[in-house]
């Protein structure tokens, strides 16, 4: 004869006082157990793949047109947004595997063209021609041009975001502001988000930018050095390089790319070693040149990381600050690579 279940051990609590206490024991156990087990930076829910628009943003004072290309996710609610800068030579539709993820994780991901030190440099160029090309547009007028780039499609992103009918109406936040790049991207990221330039003091940097993330960073080559250049960033920043990250353009060293964390002011800021990451490590593709096989975990990384990073300063959740700040880092990234934070 099998027990009814209303004979049970009496010695028991009822069954939802029992629930009851489980409960009260879970969450004695603190938020940490929790949170290591819930959040997960590469986790991206079903049926999110984003929407895409191509905006070309116009600056009249300029006479100048900036393709951009803009990762939109599901939600309509007003949500933060990531720029991100690209390198030279290339176009709003690199590193698409960036932007797919972060507008997967709730991002408005806005990749912007920089006319003059983009694929138009070389496309049409003699095959012999094009590397002396690319050095003359990785000069002082083309940084110049993608510094003030920055601001111009952050001023037009606020307009469509109050415009009835645009696709990103009421679904911008200009509050909550990150800003990346790769290469010549990274030191356009850098000078808007609070590295001083000989040029002057924090001359370019833009106060709605909350967060940083520079692929590939650079240190300055004239001036003051690394030590002085980077006393004013007052915001989160997270770099990321590698043990082979070295570029045919621009002569910037391992040495000097790993001599900008140091430099930095302590709160809030991270730095990413891949072993034998090349320069094109960060992209989604390998370049002409490059001595050794793309090894496939440094995407997963890099996303990894990038993703926690504007979680925690962007989104402001708690579980990715506990995840990027305590051991989350080290179930994405391979023995030899090398993280630290300060």
């Amino acid at each position: 004869m099998f027990p009814s279940p209303f004979h049970g051990d009496r010695s028991a609590p009822p069954v939802g006082i029992a629930a009851l206490l489980a409960l009260v024991v879970l969450a004695m156990a603190g938020p940490t157990v929790a949170a290591g087990t819930a959040y997960d930076p590469l986790t991206v829910p079903a049926g999110s793949q984003p929407q895409t628009v191509d905006l070309t943003v116009h600056d009249p004072q300029r006479h100048r047109e900036i393709p951009t290309l803009i990762y939109l996710p599901q939600q309509r609610a007003p949500v933060p947004v990531v720029l991100f800068s690209h390198g030279l030579g290339g176009s709003r539709h690199g590193c698409a595997y960036l932007g797919r993820h972060w507008a997967g994780r709730g991002y408005v991901a806005v990749f912007i063209q920089h006319p003059g030190s983009d694929t138009s440099v070389w496309r049409d160029q003699p095959l012999g021609q094009r590397m002396a090309a690319m050095r003359q547009a990785a000069g002082l007028q083309n940084f110049l041009l993608r510094v003030e780039d920055v601001p111009t499609v952050l001023d037009r992103l606020e307009r469509l975001g109050r415009e009835r009918g645009s696709a990103l109406a009421g679904r911008i936040d200009p509050t909550r502001v990150g800003m990346s790049g790769h290469s010549f991207g990274a030191v356009t990221a850098q000078a808007v988000s609070g590295q001083s330039l000989p040029l002057g003091r924090q001359a370019f940097t833009d106060r709605r930018v909350r967060a940083a993330l520079a692929f590939s960073p650079s240190a300055p080559r004239a001036g003051f050095g690394a030590t002085r250049a980077f006393d004013g960033v007052r915001i989160p920043w997270m770099l990321m390089t590698g043990t082979k990250d070295v570029a045919s353009i621009g002569g910037a060293t391992v040495e000097s790319r790993l001599s900008i964390f140091p430099a930095l002011p302590p709160g809030g800021k991270y730095e990413l070693v891949l072993f034998e990451a090349q320069h094109s490590a960060f992209a989604d593709r390998g370049l002409p040149g490059d001595a050794l096989q793309r090894n496939p975990n440094h995407h997963r990384a890099i996303l990894a990381l990038s993703t926690a990073f504007w979680d925690a300063w962007l989104a402001d959740d708690p579980a990715a600050r506990r995840w990027l700040d305590g051991d989350g880092p080290a179930s994405v990234l391979e023995k030899r690579d090398r993280w630290q934070r300060k």
